[in-house]
């Protein structure tokens, strides 16, 4: 496994950053998928945040008769149960924190990086917030589902089981069915993570009221 830290997609504020958001794209994505998102957020001038877009590693993806596409895992099938590839799975956590730790050395502190994600990027910020060992400013789980949600109970870190997860599903969701959400929900609530629920009138992708929600989870995150 590399030690090389993820390339990037990186927007700056003006002032010198004081928190950190690290936002994990979809399937077949990259880091520029999302960063056009930032100035929708309307977010205010302070705190002053860094927006981090990781690019996903280039894998093969076995649903896609193994074409080549930035993936966080391989989906070797559309099953509920083994939808995301464990091994992939830890990988690109491993490669997500280390992302953070590389913030936290840059001074900002664990508590004050936000941890977003979309869909396959859900999964790995979802994976990786239940197990860390650093207390998070919050988690993001967009449109996403969980790996294996059944290890969680005896997986899950103490750490951020009071950090606020967001979590957001369009009813209408053909790629990553809301039930998959809803699962992942229950599986944090019934191991006492702090998780709340939204769902919207949309399918796979992002709408407004989900952005001003979104943008009021990281204000109030950061306040």
């Amino acid at each position: 496994m590399s030690e090389s830290l993820l390339p990037c997609v990186e927007i700056n504020p003006a002032q010198e950053a004081t928190a950190c958001v690290i936002w994990l794209h979809g399937l077949g994505d990259s880091g520029h998928g999302f960063a056009p998102i930032v100035p929708e957020l309307k977010l205010p001038d302070e705190p002053a945040i860094r927006f981090l877009f990781p690019h996903a590693p280039e894998r093969p993806v076995t649903i896609n008769n193994g074409m080549r596409m930035r993936a966080w895992y391989d989906i070797k099938s559309l099953d509920f149960n083994s939808r995301a590839d464990l091994d992939g799975v830890l990988d690109s956590a491993a490669q997500v924190e280390r992302l953070i730790e590389s913030e936290i050395e840059k001074g900002i502190p664990a508590d004050r990086i936000l941890l977003a994600g979309f869909s396959q990027g859900g999964v790995i910020a979802l994976h990786l917030a239940a197990r860390y060992s650093r207390k998070l400013a919050g988690v993001l789980a967009l449109s996403t589902y969980m790996c294996e949600p059944d290890r969680l109970a005896s997986e899950a870190s103490d750490v951020n089981r009071d950090t606020p997860i967001m979590m957001a599903h369009g009813e209408q969701d053909e790629v990553v069915p809301m039930v998959l959400g809803k699962m992942a929900y229950e599986a944090l609530k019934s191991s006492d993570f702090t998780v709340s629920w939204h769902s919207y009138t949309m399918q796979h992708n992002v709408c407004l009221q989900e952005l001003k929600d979104i943008s009021h989870f990281i204000s109030e995150r950061f306040a």
